[in-house]
């Protein structure tokens, strides 16, 4: 028998094909092809995310990937929940509303600061501020400047804003107690 007539034959090559692919969907139906992502996992994950108007207010493809260990709350609780089931190589798009993402803008973290208290330094509106409040320091954004008052937002620049991502789960390291699921 000349084998290699037998493996040469498109129709041998076809049929080869079909099984192999059979085989594979059959394995990735299953959940044997990918961990899939659980609480408790470390990930590396490329995002894009973008607001509601599709102005892009970061993304990191193309650069070093985000780690973060799901549930640790190192990131938004949306971008979380998001990441959640998702397997190796996926890619998702998911929409998140404010309270899953920097809150809603709170009118508290709006105030007024005399000009004086700036000494000789000009300040503009779209200028970015820092000013330490319980030993750490936070920034704000000038809004608005009067004659002797600034207007300083110290709110997230994303606060109340609904935000659109585009994610990318590149390796999965399993924590301890989770499970991949199938």
């Amino acid at each position: 028998m000349d084998y290699k007539k037998i493996i040469l034959n498109p129709n041998f090559l076809l049929a080869a094909a079909i099984v192999a692919g059979v085989i594979y969907v059959s394995y990735d139906v299953f959940g044997g092809s990918a961990p899939i992502v659980a609480n408790g996992d470390t990930v590396q994950v490329y995002y894009m995310g973008k607001l509601s108007n599709g102005t892009v207010f970061g993304s990191n493809f193309g650069q070093q990937p985000l780690t973060f260990t799901v549930g640790a709350n190192q990131v938004i609780p949306g971008f979380d929940q998001a990441v959640i089931g998702m397997k190796l190589n996926s890619t998702k798009s998911v929409t998140i509303p404010p309270d899953q993402a920097y809150g809603a803008v709170k009118p508290s973290l709006i105030v007024q600061v005399p000009l004086a208290e700036f000494g000789n330094q000009t300040v503009k509106a779209g200028m970015v501020v820092t000013r330490t409040e319980n030993g750490q320091q936070i920034q704000g954004l000038v809004t608005a400047v009067n004659g002797s008052n600034a207007t300083l937002n110290f709110n997230s620049p994303l606060a109340g804003q609904t935000l659109n991502f585009e994610i990318k789960v590149v390796s999965i390291q399993k924590g301890r107690g989770s499970a991949s699921a199938p």
